[in-house]
């Protein structure tokens, strides 16, 4: 069982799942009365997007480690589960049957809602994982950007599902305004997500070029990539830096939280990244990147006092 849970990297998938459930209950249930947001989806039918989006996520993962094979040999060999623990084959069929359960409830709620065309955003997803893991790893950067996309996605989601089927004349303002609160987080979390993909990149770089993957540090060199990721490293800096002093800035509590939680842990990571070398440091810095994007989600509590 934990080989199976391990497969399907049950903690990314509580992240994913903390994520969404913080969006619907800390950001629009507690808004529904003083602001008039409505949303559309009952309680349960919000647990079956959420179980949706995991399932679809947890066979991105698994099939993943179907393809990364050869390379984990390499880059993981003390946590490599397909081919060791669990069957190539197996780790297919784990693949498949989460992708029907995932999309199959896609399509269930996308028609309970009114709105049948939700259903390719599941679809999409789900091929998009697939082709990411059998062809689009292989192409520097690209790769980086469909993972960062889907991880967006599934906050997003929440949105797409709650507020949009919901929205009239009378609260469209109120809506849009909520939506975008959600589109700004889902921009941040494919922000931090792609940089720590491109973190990982050079972390693997010798298990990679030796099963002739072309990530941005073999074709550049680990050194080249490194700064580039760097550069990259700084958007989030000053873009979030923006964000608290246009919106938030009246805030003291709200904007102490910005400061020391997520500000400061993200320049640690930039100064990090720039003297980096070895192959533990990138693994500290990726851990690092994984605990902003929890302690920038977590944020989303902060709303009461923001939108008092």
């Amino acid at each position: 069982m934990i080989h199976f849970l391990n497969l399907i990297r049950w903690k990314n998938l509580l992240m994913i799942a903390l994520m969404q459930y913080l969006v619907r209950y800390a950001l629009l249930v507690p808004f529904q009365e003083s602001h008039g947001v409505q949303i559309t989806l009952s309680d349960f039918n919000f647990f079956l997007l959420v179980i949706a989006t995991l399932c679809i996520a947890a066979g991105g993962y698994a099939i993943n480690d179907v393809y990364d094979i050869e390379t984990d040999k390499i880059n993981k060999p003390n946590k490599r589960i397909v081919d060791k623990h669990i069957t190539e084959k197996n780790a297919t069929t784990v693949f498949m049957v989460l992708n029907i359960i995932g999309v199959g409830l896609g399509f269930y709620l996308s028609y309970q809602i009114g709105r049948p065309g939700f259903f390719a955003i599941f679809f999409i997803a789900s091929a998009l994982l697939y082709i990411y893991s059998s062809s689009l790893k292989q192409m520097a950067v690209v790769g980086n950007i469909i993972v960062s996309i889907v991880v967006a996605l599934s906050v997003l989601l929440v949105g797409i599902f709650e507020l949009i089927p919901a929205m009239n004349m009378n609260n469209k303002a109120v809506q849009t305004t909520f939506l975008n609160i959600i589109r700004d987080y889902a921009i941040f979390s494919f922000m931090i997500n792609l940089i720590r993909e491109m973190v990982k990149d050079i972390e693997d770089i010798d298990g990679d070029h030796k099963a002739e993957i072309q990530t941005l540090p073999i074709l550049l060199g680990r050194e080249r990539a490194n700064k580039i990721v760097f550069a990259l490293s700084l958007i989030p800096v000053f873009s979030i830096i923006y964000y608290v002093i246009t919106y938030l800035f009246k805030q003291q509590l709200v904007v102490g939280y910005f400061l020391v939680l997520v500000i400061a842990p993200l320049i640690y990571i930039s100064i990090k990244l720039f003297a980096a070398e070895q192959k533990s440091q990138y693994k500290h810095i990726s851990l690092m990147l994984k605990l902003v994007m929890l302690t920038g989600m977590l944020s989303l509590l902060l709303y009461n006092f923001i939108l008092k």
